[in-house]
Protein backbone atom coordinates (compact mmCIF):
# COMPACT_ATOMS: atom_id res chain seq x y z
CA UNK A 1 0.00 0.00 0.00
CA UNK A 2 1.13 3.54 -0.76
CA UNK A 3 -0.17 7.01 0.05
CA UNK A 4 -1.31 7.28 -3.59
CA UNK A 5 -3.39 4.11 -3.64
CA UNK A 6 -6.86 4.68 -5.03
CA UNK A 7 -9.24 3.39 -2.36
CA UNK A 8 -12.96 2.74 -2.20
CA UNK A 9 -14.97 1.78 0.87
CA UNK A 10 -17.90 -0.63 0.60
CA UNK A 11 -19.92 -0.64 3.81
CA UNK A 12 -22.54 -3.28 4.58
CA UNK A 13 -24.48 -0.95 6.89
CA UNK A 14 -26.42 -3.51 8.91
CA UNK A 15 -23.37 -5.75 9.33
CA UNK A 16 -21.10 -2.90 10.41
CA UNK A 17 -23.69 -1.58 12.85
CA UNK A 18 -24.09 -5.02 14.46
CA UNK A 19 -20.33 -5.52 14.73
CA UNK A 20 -19.69 -2.13 16.32
CA UNK A 21 -22.62 -2.59 18.71
CA UNK A 22 -21.27 -5.97 19.83
CA UNK A 23 -17.91 -4.30 20.48
CA UNK A 24 -19.57 -1.61 22.59
CA UNK A 25 -19.25 1.48 20.40
CA UNK A 26 -20.81 3.30 17.46
CA UNK A 27 -19.21 4.36 14.20
CA UNK A 28 -18.36 8.04 13.80
CA UNK A 29 -18.65 8.29 10.02
CA UNK A 30 -16.89 11.63 9.74
CA UNK A 31 -13.85 10.19 11.51
CA UNK A 32 -14.06 7.05 9.38
CA UNK A 33 -13.74 9.12 6.18
CA UNK A 34 -10.83 11.02 7.68
CA UNK A 35 -9.07 7.77 8.60
CA UNK A 36 -9.13 6.41 5.05
CA UNK A 37 -8.49 9.75 3.36
CA UNK A 38 -5.17 9.66 5.21
CA UNK A 39 -4.30 6.25 3.75
CA UNK A 40 -4.51 7.17 0.07
CA UNK A 41 -6.81 8.75 -2.50
CA UNK A 42 -10.35 7.96 -1.37
CA UNK A 43 -12.26 7.65 -4.63
CA UNK A 44 -15.63 6.65 -3.22
CA UNK A 45 -17.29 5.56 0.02
CA UNK A 46 -20.43 3.46 -0.47
CA UNK A 47 -22.95 2.72 2.27
CA UNK A 48 -25.61 0.03 1.72
CA UNK A 49 -28.78 -0.41 3.74
CA UNK A 50 -32.34 -1.62 3.30
CA UNK A 51 -35.16 0.55 4.64
CA UNK A 52 -38.84 0.10 5.42
CA UNK A 53 -40.49 2.67 3.17
CA UNK A 54 -43.99 2.66 4.66
CA UNK A 55 -42.90 3.90 8.08
CA UNK A 56 -43.69 7.54 8.82
CA UNK A 57 -40.34 7.87 10.55
CA UNK A 58 -37.38 5.56 10.39
CA UNK A 59 -34.49 5.84 12.83
CA UNK A 60 -32.21 5.15 9.85
CA UNK A 61 -33.43 8.13 7.81
CA UNK A 62 -31.43 10.87 9.60
CA UNK A 63 -28.23 8.82 9.33
CA UNK A 64 -28.84 8.10 5.64
CA UNK A 65 -29.52 11.77 4.96
CA UNK A 66 -26.37 12.83 6.81
CA UNK A 67 -24.22 10.33 4.91
CA UNK A 68 -25.71 11.54 1.59
CA UNK A 69 -24.64 15.11 2.34
CA UNK A 70 -21.22 14.28 3.79
CA UNK A 71 -19.17 12.35 1.27
CA UNK A 72 -20.89 8.94 1.09
CA UNK A 73 -22.70 7.34 -1.84
CA UNK A 74 -25.73 5.79 -0.14
CA UNK A 75 -27.46 2.85 -1.79
CA UNK A 76 -30.83 1.80 -0.39
CA UNK A 77 -33.72 -0.44 -1.32
CA UNK A 78 -37.02 -1.30 0.35
CA UNK A 79 -36.83 -3.97 3.02
CA UNK A 80 -39.35 -6.80 2.88
CA UNK A 81 -41.47 -7.67 5.88
CA UNK A 82 -42.82 -11.17 6.50
CA UNK A 83 -44.14 -13.39 9.26
CA UNK A 84 -42.01 -16.42 10.07
CA UNK A 85 -43.24 -19.91 10.98
CA UNK A 86 -43.55 -18.97 14.64
CA UNK A 87 -45.68 -15.93 13.86
CA UNK A 88 -42.98 -13.36 14.52
CA UNK A 89 -42.58 -10.32 12.29
CA UNK A 90 -39.29 -10.33 10.40
CA UNK A 91 -37.63 -7.79 8.13
CA UNK A 92 -35.37 -8.90 5.27
CA UNK A 93 -33.17 -6.60 3.21
CA UNK A 94 -30.12 -8.12 1.52
CA UNK A 95 -27.83 -5.67 -0.31
CA UNK A 96 -25.12 -8.15 -1.36
CA UNK A 97 -25.86 -7.98 -5.10
CA UNK A 98 -25.85 -4.18 -5.19
CA UNK A 99 -22.55 -4.02 -3.32
CA UNK A 100 -20.91 -6.67 -5.52
CA UNK A 101 -21.96 -4.98 -8.78
CA UNK A 102 -20.70 -1.59 -7.65
CA UNK A 103 -17.37 -3.03 -6.50
CA UNK A 104 -16.78 -4.80 -9.83
CA UNK A 105 -17.80 -1.67 -11.78
CA UNK A 106 -15.34 0.44 -9.78
CA UNK A 107 -12.48 -2.09 -9.97
CA UNK A 108 -10.70 -0.54 -13.02
CA UNK A 109 -10.36 2.76 -11.15
CA UNK A 110 -9.02 1.38 -7.87
CA UNK A 111 -5.93 -0.14 -6.29
CA UNK A 112 -7.53 -1.19 -3.00
CA UNK A 113 -11.01 -2.09 -1.81
CA UNK A 114 -11.99 -1.90 1.86
CA UNK A 115 -14.99 -4.09 2.65
CA UNK A 116 -16.81 -3.48 5.91
CA UNK A 117 -18.59 -6.79 6.37
CA UNK A 118 -18.08 -10.24 7.82
CA UNK A 119 -20.53 -11.96 5.47
CA UNK A 120 -19.01 -15.10 3.97
CA UNK A 121 -21.07 -14.62 0.81
CA UNK A 122 -18.57 -11.92 -0.20
CA UNK A 123 -15.70 -14.40 -0.53
CA UNK A 124 -16.33 -14.84 -4.25
CA UNK A 125 -16.43 -11.07 -4.73
CA UNK A 126 -13.11 -10.67 -2.94
CA UNK A 127 -11.61 -13.38 -5.16
CA UNK A 128 -12.93 -11.66 -8.30
CA UNK A 129 -11.44 -8.32 -7.25
CA UNK A 130 -8.08 -9.93 -6.50
CA UNK A 131 -8.04 -11.51 -9.98
CA UNK A 132 -8.38 -7.96 -11.34
CA UNK A 133 -5.23 -6.94 -9.47
CA UNK A 134 -6.79 -5.21 -6.46
CA UNK A 135 -5.85 -5.64 -2.83
CA UNK A 136 -8.83 -6.26 -0.58
CA UNK A 137 -9.03 -5.34 3.09
CA UNK A 138 -11.86 -6.84 5.14
CA UNK A 139 -12.93 -5.08 8.33
CA UNK A 140 -15.04 -7.00 10.84
CA UNK A 141 -14.27 -8.72 14.14
CA UNK A 142 -13.06 -11.97 15.65
CA UNK A 143 -13.10 -10.47 19.16
CA UNK A 144 -16.87 -10.88 19.53
CA UNK A 145 -18.42 -14.16 20.64
CA UNK A 146 -19.21 -15.61 18.21
CA UNK A 147 -16.90 -13.91 15.70
CA UNK A 148 -18.69 -11.55 13.30
CA UNK A 149 -16.51 -12.49 10.31
CA UNK A 150 -16.83 -15.73 8.38
CA UNK A 151 -13.58 -17.69 8.37
CA UNK A 152 -13.63 -18.15 4.58
CA UNK A 153 -13.89 -14.39 4.02
CA UNK A 154 -11.08 -13.65 6.44
CA UNK A 155 -8.83 -16.21 4.73
CA UNK A 156 -9.57 -14.83 1.26
CA UNK A 157 -8.78 -11.21 2.12
CA UNK A 158 -5.32 -9.76 1.51
CA UNK A 159 -5.63 -8.00 4.84
CA UNK A 160 -7.98 -8.41 7.78
CA UNK A 161 -8.44 -5.60 10.29
CA UNK A 162 -10.41 -6.17 13.46
CA UNK A 163 -12.87 -3.33 13.97
CA UNK A 164 -11.94 -3.36 17.66
CA UNK A 165 -8.49 -2.07 16.69
CA UNK A 166 -10.05 0.92 14.91
CA UNK A 167 -12.41 1.89 17.73
CA UNK A 168 -10.20 4.69 19.03
CA UNK A 169 -9.95 6.27 15.57
CA UNK A 170 -13.41 5.76 14.03
CA UNK A 171 -15.72 5.12 16.99
CA UNK A 172 -17.69 6.81 19.72
CA UNK A 173 -18.88 5.26 22.96
CA UNK A 174 -22.50 4.07 22.92
CA UNK A 175 -22.93 5.78 26.29
CA UNK A 176 -22.70 9.11 24.47
CA UNK A 177 -26.15 8.46 23.05
CA UNK A 178 -27.90 8.91 26.36
CA UNK A 179 -28.02 7.62 29.92
CA UNK A 180 -29.40 4.21 28.95
CA UNK A 181 -27.19 3.68 25.91
CA UNK A 182 -29.95 2.10 23.88
CA UNK A 183 -31.78 2.99 20.69
CA UNK A 184 -34.77 5.23 21.19
CA UNK A 185 -38.14 4.08 19.84
CA UNK A 186 -38.71 5.18 16.27
CA UNK A 187 -40.12 8.65 15.88
CA UNK A 188 -39.15 9.97 19.29
CA UNK A 189 -36.27 10.29 21.70
CA UNK A 190 -32.70 10.98 20.74
CA UNK A 191 -33.00 9.68 17.19
CA UNK A 192 -35.06 12.73 16.26
CA UNK A 193 -33.20 15.05 13.84
CA UNK A 194 -32.80 17.79 16.48
CA UNK A 195 -30.56 15.57 18.56
CA UNK A 196 -28.67 14.19 15.59
CA UNK A 197 -26.67 17.42 15.53
CA UNK A 198 -24.37 16.11 18.24
CA UNK A 199 -24.27 12.57 16.82
CA UNK A 200 -23.56 13.21 13.14
CA UNK A 201 -22.60 16.89 12.89
CA UNK A 202 -25.90 18.02 11.38
CA UNK A 203 -26.19 21.77 11.68
CA UNK A 204 -29.54 23.49 12.08
CA UNK A 205 -30.45 27.15 11.68
CA UNK A 206 -29.28 29.14 14.67
CA UNK A 207 -27.11 26.31 16.02
CA UNK A 208 -23.36 26.21 16.34
CA UNK A 209 -21.72 23.43 14.36
CA UNK A 210 -20.77 20.44 16.53
CA UNK A 211 -18.19 17.82 15.65
CA UNK A 212 -19.87 14.41 15.22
Amino acid sequence: MTSRDRIALFIDGANLHATARNLGFEIDYKRLLKEFNAQGVLVRAYYYTAMIDDQEYSSLRPLVDWLDYNGFRVVTKPAKEFIDASGRRKVKGNMDIELAIDALDMAPYLDRVVLFSGDGDFRSLVNALQRRGLRVTVISSIVTQPPMVADELRRQADEFIDLANLAARVGRDIAERGPRGERAPEGRGEDRPRNLQSRYGIRQNGDEEVEP
